[in-house]
């Protein structure tokens, strides 16, 4: 079954950043090896055209081809979210945004008060919210039912690598949702992209473990991989565990 956003449906569980590449050859390159068919934008630092003065990633990146998701990354309180989504509308005609009110500079950790008054308020004004979040239970579910189209709950603190921390709260998370659970924030290889998929979460979104590898592309191409693998591993459900050694062969067909 296809991963459906807001009404449309991705062949491709994952999302990449576009932050961080040497430029934007860079970045179109690393979406072209990761097959993702949606990259995540954080409108305060990239131009899409709202300074004529800088180069314009729509210029590399074909929006009839990818899914452009403006982020509001970078942004403290409900209202600078705010302004940032409606500066995204007009310039991609397009209600689809990935919210993120944050906290603090240092830690990169959400803001859950301001974020779920955001949500509600981003929603009322026509908005299609996929939402960055903590991996809060209950806020996770207070967010789909203020109307947000996917919740995106961190596997660690954002630029950290260190994979997903709380596996017990988002399986949590997943099984409470009717929409689809996006892992978002602190994978760093393409074993942590594959254990996300594998607890059964929808997709992953990252950039940080593609960008800052020493080989963006090829780490692109392997992170393609390992959310397929996951996915695929989510669906056929592992083994039971034991505690004791099993022969791999049937007993009837054992040689004595």
């Amino acid at each position: 079954m296809a991963l459906i956003i807001d009404k449309k449906k991705y062949k491709s569980r994952l999302i990449i950043g576009s932050g961080k590449y040497k430029d934007f050859e860079e970045t179109k390159a690393a979406l072209e090896a990761s097959g993702a068919e949606m990259i995540t934008v954080a409108l305060k630092r990239t131009n899409l055209g709202q300074d004529n003065n800088q180069k314009n990633l729509l210029d590399y990146i074909n929006p009839k081809n990818y899914k452009i998701l403006p982020n509001t990354a970078g942004c403290f309180s409900v209202d600078e979210a705010v302004r940032v989504c409606l500066i995204a509308r007009e310039l991609l005609n397009d209600n689809l945004v990935k919210l993120e009110v944050l906290a603090d500079k240092e830690t990169l950790l959400p803001n859950e008060k301001e974020t779920l008054l955001a949500a509600r308020e981003l929603v009322n004004l026509g908005f299609s919210v996929m939402v960055y979040t903590t991996d809060n239970v209950k806020l996770a579910k207070d967010l789909e039912e203020v109307g947000c189209v996917s919740v995106m709950p961190l596997a660690s603190p954002i630029g950290t690598g260190q994979g997903v921390k709380d596996s017990k709260n988002i399986k949590k998370i997943i099984k409470n949702a009717n929409i689809p659970i996006i892992v978002d924030a602190g994978i760093g290889t393409a074993s942590d992209a594959t254990i996300a998929m594998e607890l059964g979460c929808d997709a992953v979104l990252l950039n940080s473990a593609i960008a800052m590898s020493d080989n963006p592309i090829l780490m692109a191409k392997a992170m393609k991989y390992a959310v397929i693998a996951g996915r695929n591993a989510f669906e056929a459900k592992r083994m039971k565990i034991s505690e004791v050694a099993i022969p791999s062969s049937n007993k009837k067909n054992a040689i004595s």
